[in-house]
């Protein structure tokens, strides 16, 4: 054995160790780094939560310039159970995701619907409200399924679940209107720009309670698809924690209340 390969190998081994010494602290950084999200609220003593403003009686601004809405109270409730302020960020139907995984909010609230493709990118919590999606026109206007769309022009909110599932099953020759937000698509159909509009049935009373212009009558349902809160992906900890105070509202009647306020209705005893 050389002296040149005898003075290497104390040498070798040294930096065999400091290489494993800096990866485990390498490890130990990134752990303490990522510190879950449900640790971060209680930390900061607030609550981010993305809620709509356009789509009443799930969220709107009142005439006091507050939001207000089920989803707001869902929001404040659970930040009371929480322990911690809340802070409310008004989005739309296509940034309120975004808004979650680039964590902008640390929940979306904001009458969510489950879908595979959402699955994929953010996770659900359990449902916190009902909500149906259809097919609403004008009362005197007979329209009882898709196929009867054809050569018709129908309304409806970019990237939402009607959306989704109305451009599934509308004939070839039907023409679907999209709109940013849902305030473009209700006004789109009580001005006559589109023959009819595909929605959530509460939308749909929310918007004959405020208007006698061009009634919404209800002509075909869509989808049953409950509210959920959104998550982000990995976020265990948060997730079961909102879980556990979705379940507490329902079995305390608090859920049921905001239920009454808003939609005029109990809480669906299957939700």
């Amino acid at each position: 054995m050389s002296a040149h390969t005898a003075t290497r190998r104390p040498f070798l081994r040294s930096l065999c160790v400091l290489a494993a010494g800096i990866a485990v602290s390498a490890g130990l950084g990134l752990s303490d780094a990522r510190a879950d999200v449900l640790t971060d609220i209680q930390k900061a003593g607030t609550l981010r939560v993305a809620v709509p403003q356009d789509f009443p009686p799930f969220g709107s601004v009142g005439t006091d310039l507050k939001p207000r809405g089920y989803d707001i109270d869902m929001a404040s409730l659970i930040a009371k159970e929480l322990g911690v302020k809340i802070e409310l960020i008004p989005v739309t139907s296509t940034n309120r995701i975004p808004y979650l995984t680039t964590g902008k909010a640390d929940l979306v609230i904001s009458s969510l619907g489950k879908n595979p493709d959402r699955e994929k990118v953010i996770d659900f919590s359990d449902a916190y409200a009902p909500f149906f999606n259809g097919v609403f026109g004008p009362e005197d206007v007979k329209l009882t399924k898709a196929e009867e769309l054809a050569g018709k022009t129908i309304g409806v909110t970019r990237g939402s679940v009607e959306d989704l599932e109305l451009t599934k099953i509308t004939p070839a020759t039907a023409t679907i209107k999209r709109f940013e937000d849902n305030n473009a698509t209700i006004s789109a159909y009580l001005t006559g720009q589109v023959q009819f509009v595909a929605t959530g049935n509460v939308v749909a009373a929310a918007v004959n309670d405020m208007t006698k212009l061009r009634r919404l009558g209800s002509k075909f349902l869509i989808k049953n698809s409950p509210c959920y809160v959104g998550v982000a992906k990995g976020e265990a900890a948060l997730a079961t924690k909102v879980n556990a105070i979705i379940a507490k509202a329902k079995k305390d009647g608090s859920l049921n209340d905001i239920a009454q306020r808003w939609l005029h209705a109990p809480l669906p005893k299957d939700l």
